[in-house]
């Protein structure tokens, strides 16, 4: 599934895109950023993800494309959307040539979203590469690819939720091996901390509200 944090097999992947976010925070923020309902939106990836359901159901016309497609390009040479919104896979820092792309498909005046995560929760402590991953430090800062270049930053404060403690416990057994289970001894409630940051920017400009 392309709209995920973490690469893993289809039934793990579904077990937590059944887990991730359940309140809804990620799609209404990038609503509040964009706004995204009744606009058309360029999703950077496939369309069978939750995250692309969530902004369907808030009513954007959403639509995927792949950043450096030739043909996609002579089949749309004209701007065509009001935003462009990536979660996870693409815009890993500044590339001057997914900027382009970015003002290739977005309108003047148009939004560009990108979804990264932030750390400083419980999922960070699982992640492979540990506290030295740049999501969790370099990104955000002042000084970082995004924020040296325009963009704004709003982080989003939300969970990974399952069922129950032995359900959260064999999730992060299955999903992480050792690490996994370690952490879920420790768990006394069914859910873990996850902090997102979305990045934005105007495109044309140098940011939206914060």
């Amino acid at each position: 599934m392309s709209d995920l944090p973490v690469a893993l097999p289809d039934p793990l992947a579904l077990r937590l895109a059944a887990a991730l976010d359940v309140e809804g925070k990620i799609p209404r923020a990038l609503d509040a950023l964009g706004p995204l309902a009744d606009r058309d939106v360029a999703w950077v990836g496939d369309e069978t993800g939750k995250l692309v359901e969530r902004l369907t159901e808030l009513g954007a016309r959403v639509r995927p494309v792949a950043l450096g497609d030739t043909v996609g390009r002579a089949r749309t040479p004209k701007p065509w959307a009001d935003a462009l919104v990536s979660a996870w896979s693409a815009f890993r820092g500044f590339d001057p040539g997914e900027m382009a792309e970015g003002d290739r498909i977005v309108r003047p005046g148009g939004r560009l979203l990108i979804v990264h995560d932030y750390g400083r929760d419980d999922v960070s402590r699982l992640s492979a590469g540990g506290p030295e991953r740049p999501e969790y430090g370099l990104w955000s800062r002042r000084d970082g690819p995004f924020l040296a270049h325009g963009f704004k930053v709003r982080v989003v404060h939300c969970w990974w939720t399952f069922d129950s403690v032995d359900a959260a416990r064999a999730f992060l057994g299955e999903a992480f091996g050792e690490a996994g289970r370690g952490f879920g001894e420790a768990l006394s409630r069914p859910r873990l901390s996850y902090n997102v940051a979305i990045y934005h920017r105007t495109i044309g400009g140098t940011g939206g509200d914060g």
